[in-house]
């Protein structure tokens, strides 16, 4: 394994980070009154744009799943709206889970369904950008010892950190604090953004240290 990949991946899970930082603190200079609290909804719909744009872009550019394989325009317009199906569908599927879990189900709907959104830029969108719409491939990534490549090995951990840190986000809603970050989906939000975060600080600094040990054969 090349120091130079870990560098690429740390590279590229800054620029992830600093979009998440940058989601809360941008949009303050254009819209008034703009908190990530009180106007939570509006920092959903900031943050899931500018993730979800700049993992777009950097599969694009360093190309970390990279077919040797030359595919049609026909293939690539099909594959593209395979994703966008896909997104649809996994924003829709955690949406119902966050239901079942407890959270309103006629109440709230938009804001149930906008973190939905963000949750599916954490983990669908990142497993779309990585492995395409392959859903053999992703069993096979999340399965044990299933990664090919440090990228892999990134995208379990991410995908791991903003899924525990949304459920962990969800411990203090019934707590009688009265504070306005109990309010939903606010410290759900908030768990997943900073296990996400968590996630992509992590990921490089484990697979630098464990490089020795980590040995990848092509599937």
């Amino acid at each position: 394994m090349r120091d130079a990949d870990i560098r690429r991946l740390g590279a590229a899970n800054l620029l992830c980070l600093a979009s998440v930082v940058l989601s809360a603190v941008v949009p303050a200079f254009f819209l008034d009154g703009f908190t990530v609290l009180g106007t939570h909804l509006t920092w959903l719909c900031v943050c899931s744009v500018c993730v979800g744009t700049l993992s777009v872009i950097l599969c694009l550019v360093l190309k970390p799943s990279l077919s040797p394989k030359r595919s049609s325009w026909a293939n690539k317009i099909s594959r593209f709206l395979k994703c966008c199906i896909y997104f649809f569908m996994s924003c829709i599927l955690f949406h119902a889970i966050i239901v079942l879990y407890g959270a309103p189900l006629i109440e709230s709907v938009t804001e149930t369904f906008l973190f939905a959104v963000l949750l599916s830029t954490f983990t669908t969108l990142q497993c779309l950008c990585m492995l395409g719409p392959n859903i053999q491939a992703w069993i096979r990534v999340f399965s044990k010892n299933g990664a090919t490549s440090i990228w892999e090995n990134s995208l379990q951990i991410t995908t791991t950190c903003s899924i525990l840190g949304a459920w962990f986000g969800a411990f203090p809603i019934p707590l009688d604090w009265d504070r306005p970050w109990q309010v939903w989906p606010i410290s759900c939000s908030l768990g997943a953004t900073f296990g996400y975060v968590a996630g992509l600080i992590i990921a490089p600094l484990w697979i630098h240290w464990n490089r020795k040990q980590l040995t990848y054969k092509s599937r």
